[in-house]
């Protein structure tokens, strides 16, 4: 009895009993099984976290580890003391240094371009071979294509950076070569091909094969040749075919260049550099690497370029030797059409995967996108987001960039409809041949959109006489649906600018204007002077006859040159010039004449108003945006709408938001520009043919359409967020062409306020008058 009651109290108790006496057997265990010394082999310096204090030679133990009470010199360890380790407070450290960063972020990043191309050339055939080889290659290229010569014409051809080593020598101009390319290229590239300007070379085949090799690789590729003799162990690359290297490899040859120089002797360029590839570095030239070959052709007398189906022709990478330019372009006229054919081919094949996949999908073929591949049409959120349909037919366009409703379809616009047409007749022809035969196609009705996600759509109405195989006709229409879809996206490459450039401000002024003068220069001083921005102000003072016999005792200038002298002396680093000019136009272009005789052809203007408020964020902008030899700015500034009308109840703010009720973009105006003098200099010259046979060609035309029409530059019209101008009720001259006067009457009528503003005004005004 009492054995069982004692085993009723020992039960609830017995699990905690034997865990506690098992977790004591297995810690006692562990003692033996880790008895290791604090400097055992495995325990590096990274593992000591803890510091021993000075003077005592023993380290610290590892916080795993047990210790066995001796160190290694057989001394006693002690207990273990902590210290605390004072903090030093770093010494004061001067200025920070100014950090000098790169030119281009792909500089500072160490990121190298893929492919360098260096073209073998003479004097006599720089300007025949050479120049065919530039355009069927060098627009082609991501990289940089250099021509080497010994001596070279004192003219060269136009758009080709030639190198000229003043020795015609073959063995020499390779050795000049590649240590050019040593000197001023391996660090920015990582593949070199070189070629003889009798080689055609495919340009996509050959950056194909480029973006498959590692930037690593020690490759020495092309079509390889035994050496003369036999003596020398691997081969070499023949220079007629071309051939890659490797700027590993190059970088390994480097420091025994010059001892190829003076130990080989050879007549022949590539043997030469073969041999000494092959004496420094080991490696021989190869045709084919892992599964990657060098494909080349070589080109027999008075072959047929048409009849050739070989495959090595169709596969071909080079095509040597090309004895003629003409040759070239025909041998690029025939691969780029083989080239075109196979991209057909493999979207035609990727058009069919994809259409048997949709067969599996949820949807069936409903989730199928037409046409196969291209994005999917852009679905508007809201009703101002619905893209519009322009209607046209064969002859009219029914919506004109000049706002008229109906245009004469003329230029790429004509271009682009006919081409839309003949697709669809064409595409109409083929899937009906020869059950009917299709004649006489005519367009009833066409529509067409642009669309930003996939391209421009066309919707067409065609009119057909049928004929069926048994000689019935009749008369039927078709309607179909067309996309010109976009193409990839590409980086253009654009000159070089920079935000240091000093911008000459040009502001014309007449009489009615000086008051507004007075309120620019106010301007000026806060935004420019203060700051010491990099602008110099010029102030062109445009005198009438009548005006210019008073000068001397009514100057209507006065009060402005008053201003200037002030802000002059108010800040003496800055001087505004002014020049006067006595002139019965009001075209700025006789004033701009005038001024750009005075200043460098370097020098960036740029043209304002007096209503202009100048800021160095606009500034910065004028200087990306334009770009000599390249791009004349044109921005479109923000007019403030009349106070009264967008705020007839409330005063306006000091820094109003851009909103719609503040005011506008005004696209009427073209008055501020940004651009070289050396520009605007080539475009007068162009215009001066027309100017002889038009006199009022200078009254006509503003600076804008003079860009537009004979600079040959791009011309970069855009918004300008941070150039706004506040509303002043202007006048427009009455001696400005017809053109220039009605858009200045628009701009005028436009800049008072909103249609909703002036509707709302009219209402108003209505009712004060009904009551």
């Amino acid at each position: 009895m009492r054995i069982s009651m004692l085993m009723s109290l020992i039960r609830p108790t017995g699990p905690i009993i034997v865990g506690i006496s098992l977790g004591f057997t297995l810690s006692l265990l562990s003692v033996t099984w880790v008895n290791e010394s604090c400097d055992s082999n495995w325990m590096g310096a990274t593992d000591e976290m803890l510091v021993a204090h000075p003077g005592i030679s023993k380290g610290a133990r590892k916080p795993s580890s047990i210790s066995t009470g001796t160190t290694d010199n057989g001394n006693t360890e002690g207990e273990f003391e902590p210290r605390i380790v004072p903090y030093n407070k770093p010494a004061q450290q001067g200025p920070p240094h100014k950090v000098i960063r790169a030119k281009y972020v792909s500089t500072e990043l160490g990121i190298r371009e893929r492919l360098f191309v260096a073209v073998f050339t003479s004097k006599t055939t720089l300007s025949t071979l050479a120049v065919a080889i530039n355009r069927t290659l060098n627009h082609h290229l991501d990289g940089r294509l250099i021509f080497f010569t010994g001596t070279r014409n004192r003219k060269l051809p136009h758009g080709m950076f030639v190198v000229a080593h003043e020795d015609e020598r073959p063995v020499p101009n390779m050795y000049q070569s590649i240590r050019y390319l040593l000197e001023h290229h391996v660090a920015e590239y990582d593949w070199f091909y070189l070629a003889q300007d009798d080689t055609y070379t495919q340009p996509e085949r050959l950056k194909t094969l480029v973006s498959h090799l590692s930037m690593d690789l020690q490759l020495y590729m092309g079509h390889p040749g035994e050496f003369i003799g036999g003596e020398t162990q691997g081969r070499y690359c023949h220079g007629g075919p071309g051939f890659l290297l490797s700027s590993a490899l190059l970088l390994k040859l480097q420091p025994f260049l010059d001892h190829c120089r003076t130990d080989i002797i050879s007549v022949k360029p590539d043997e030469w550099l073969g041999r000494c590839i092959i004496d420094y570095t080991g490696t021989s030239c190869v045709e084919e690497y892992e599964g990657l070959n060098y494909n080349y052709f070589s080109m027999e007398n008075n072959m047929d370029l048409l009849k050739v189906e070989n495959d090595g022709f169709q596969n071909a990478l080079t095509v040597h030797p090309v004895t003629s330019a003409e040759l070239m372009y025909r041998l690029h006229k025939q691969f780029s059409q083989i080239e075109l054919q196979r991209t057909y081919e493999e979207i035609e094949k990727l058009q069919s995967e994809i259409k048997n996949v949709s067969e599996v999908a949820v949807d069936g073929n409903k989730s199928t996108l037409w046409p196969i591949g291209i994005s999917p049409p852009f679905e508007p959120k809201s009703r101002f987001e619905v893209l519009r349909w322009d209607y046209f037919t064969e002859e009219h366009l029914f919506s004109c960039v000049d706002g008229a409703p109906k245009c004469q379809l003329i230029g790429a616009d004509r271009d682009d409809v006919s081409d839309v047409i003949n697709v669809a007749v064409a595409e109409l022809k083929e899937k009906y041949n020869p059950i009917v035969q299709l004649s006489d196609p005519r367009l009833v009705n066409g529509y067409r959109r642009f669309d930003h996600t996939r391209g421009m759509e066309y919707t067409l109405d065609l009119q057909f006489q049928a004929t069926t195989q048994s000689g019935h006709q009749k008369s039927i229409a078709r309607r179909v649906h067309l996309v010109r879809p976009l193409s990839q996206v590409e980086i253009i490459p654009m000159p070089y600018v920079t935000e240091a450039t000093r911008v000459h401000v040009l502001l014309p002024l007449t009489s009615y204007e000086s008051h507004a003068a007075l309120s620019f220069l106010d301007h000026c001083s806060s935004n420019l002077f203060e700051n010491g921005e990099n602008a110099i102000l010029n102030l062109l003072f445009a005198y009438e006859p009548a005006e210019a016999l008073k000068v001397s005792t009514n100057d209507v200038f006065a009060e402005v040159k008053a201003k200037v002298a002030a802000v002059e002396h108010r800040y003496p680093n800055v001087k505004v010039s002014w020049i006067s000019i006595k002139t019965e136009s009001s075209g700025v272009l006789h004033i701009l004449d005038i001024v750009s005789r005075k200043h460098p052809v370097d020098t960036l203007f740029l043209l304002v108003t007096a209503d202009t408020v100048l800021n160095s964020e606009f500034l910065n902008r004028c200087r990306m945006n334009a770009i000599s030899g390249w791009q004349a700015f044109f921005p479109i500034h923000f007019q403030d709408f009349d106070p009264h009308v967008a705020y007839p109840d409330r005063p306006p703010s000091g820094s109003p938001d851009l909103v719609r009720e503040a005011g506008h973009f005004d696209r009427y105006t073209f008055e501020e520009a940004c651009f070289y003098n050396s520009d605007y200099m080539s475009s007068r010259t162009r215009m001066n043919g027309d100017l002889q046979e038009n006199e009022e060609l200078m009254e006509n035309l503003d600076l804008y359409d003079m860009f537009v029409q004979y600079s040959g530059l791009h011309v970069f019209r855009a918004v300008e967020p941070a150039l706004r101008q506040a509303y002043r009720n202007r006048t427009c001259d009455p001696r400005l062409n017809e053109d220039s006067f009605h858009r200045c009457l628009q701009s005028k009528v436009e800049g008072r306020g909103s249609r909703s503003q002036l509707a709302m005004l009219i209402f108003e005004q209505e009712q004060s008058n009904s009551t």
